[in-house]
């Protein structure tokens, strides 16, 4: 019975250098599969599990690209993809790692780098208590959580990026635990989303005595609040253009200026960004500058969406659970089987702030110990489609589901935008402009939102 986890998947047309890496396999005890077209090797795929797969970038009927892009449109769970490039394609191997690719390696290949680097990726992600017991347990957290391990002692910009509700402030903070090893160190936290436009540029960089109308005494900013540690900016999309240029000259410059001053001051700071949105089409649209976009983007992580990562659900549900019952003081909260199958089928489509949101409502309303799944799902929008015999994509299915759930949550806060985009995690210009996309019609008559 082979071992899935030490199993290497080689994809490669060339006979003279598929039959060298097969043979070095054997001595190194690696089983392997060869396949020397891309079609053949993609219907494996889809069929098997791989620890690693090693792919040339050019096939003769489809690139390593279409490969790994199509391989992603069917599985949620990839094996590490490992390309092997000429000089000429390397730019096109960058933009893989993007997309979540593990890394390339530029031919002519050392076979010993590529057997080492086989062996790394290879490694089974440790199941390990700290991961069980922060991020999730399904194997796209627990390699998050590896990854964050390996970057705690780095310093380097890190851009997580996600749909709303996923948890990436969490992500943040939980490389903010992890760095902690040589002391303590702050952390702050900031939602470009939630401070008005007119007010971030004084709140980023602080401000003197004076500075404008209202400025009372001086204020530290919050790159010198954070200074030692880590900055987070959520939702790094949503800054405006002017401030985004005086944040890349912090960035380079390791100085800020507060407002109404001359003088620069030195900060030291870790910047970790997040966003929901696709930042390159941001630049593209010229809403958000490229030269930033680099600068922030050293380290990149996807933080996927609960639907993506079930084994994550349950986990999830029984932690806020047992937070509810400590606040209460009475007996655990527990889920009954029919319960447990409803959070499992039902698509999140807020995340998990949508499923925290739920299992707290369902424990402050409730009288038993026991949730059932009324007790859970009776307030959810009750046209959630059927994803079985619909004939809908994915995409319109999980549409259709974003729209019901952004009416459910404008509804419980009396339609008012600003209250709903908050408790979305969103900014009201991007609530706005799903409301557009969804054909959600404003319901509050003109009262203020």
């Amino acid at each position: 019975m082979r071992n899935e986890s030490q199993c290497v998947c080689l994809i490669e047309d060339d006979e003279l250098m598929g039959e060298a890496l097969c043979e070095r396999f054997e001595m190194e005890g690696l089983s392997h599969t060869w396949h020397k077209r891309g079609h053949e090797a993609l219907a494996d795929l889809r069929r098997q599990n791989y620890g690693v797969v090693v792919s040339d970038m050019r096939l003769p009927d489809m690139s390593g690209e279409d490969v790994f892009v199509q391989l992603r449109q069917c599985k949620t769970e990839l094996p590490p993809f490992l390309f092997m490039t000429g000089f000429g394609a390397i730019d096109q191997a960058v933009r893989l790692l993007k997309l979540g690719a593990a890394d390339y390696i530029a031919k002519p290949l050392e076979i010993d780098d590529l057997i080492r680097r086989i062996r790394e990726l290879s490694e089974p992600v440790p199941a390990a208590e700290s991961a069980s017991a922060t991020l999730g347990i399904a194997p796209s957290m627990r390699r998050i959580e590896h990854m964050l391990q390996r970057l705690a002692a780095s310093d380097g910009s890190v851009l997580i990026t996600g749909e709303s509700g996923v948890g990436k402030e969490h992500v943040a903070r939980r490389l903010h635990e992890l760095a902690q090893g040589a002391g303590p160190k702050p952390f702050v936290a900031v939602n470009c989303a939630a401070i008005p436009e007119t007010l971030l540029e004084a709140e980023m960089f602080g401000f003197e005595k004076g500075a404008f109308t209202g400025a009372a005494k001086e204020r530290r900013g919050y790159f010198e609040q954070a200074d030692g540690g880590i900055l987070f900016l959520d939702e790094v999309g949503d800054m405006p253009l002017a401030t985004q240029a005086k944040l890349l000259r912090a960035i380079q410059e390791h100085t800020v200026t507060r407002l109404g001053s001359e003088t620069p001051i030195r900060v030291s700071v870790q910047l970790i960004c997040a966003t929901h949105e696709d930042l390159l089409q941001l630049c593209e649209a010229g809403r958000f500058r490229e030269d930033l976009y680099y600068r922030i983007n050293v380290i990149s992580l996807r933080v996927p969406p609960l639907r993506e990562r079930r084994e994550d659900i349950l986990w999830l549900a029984k932690r806020f659970a047992e937070q509810q019952s400590a606040k209460k003081g009475g007996a655990l909260f527990t889920f009954t089987p029919a319960a447990e199958r409803a959070l499992l089928s039902y698509p999140w489509p807020g995340n998990i702030r949508q499923l925290k949101h739920c299992i707290e409502r369902a424990c402050i309303l409730t009288d038993r110990a026991q949730l059932t799944p009324e007790a859970l799902l009776g307030d959810l929008p009750t046209a959630v489609p059927n994803a079985s015999g619909s004939g809908n994509s994915l995409i319109a299915y999980l549409d259709t589901c974003e729209k019901l759930y952004i009416e459910e949550l404008l509804a419980a806060h009396a339609w008012r935008v600003g209250k709903a985009a908050e408790a979305l995690g969103i900014s009201r210009k991007t609530l706005w402009e799903k409301m557009r996309k969804h054909s959600i019609a404003d319901r509050t008559k003109g009262s203020s939102s």
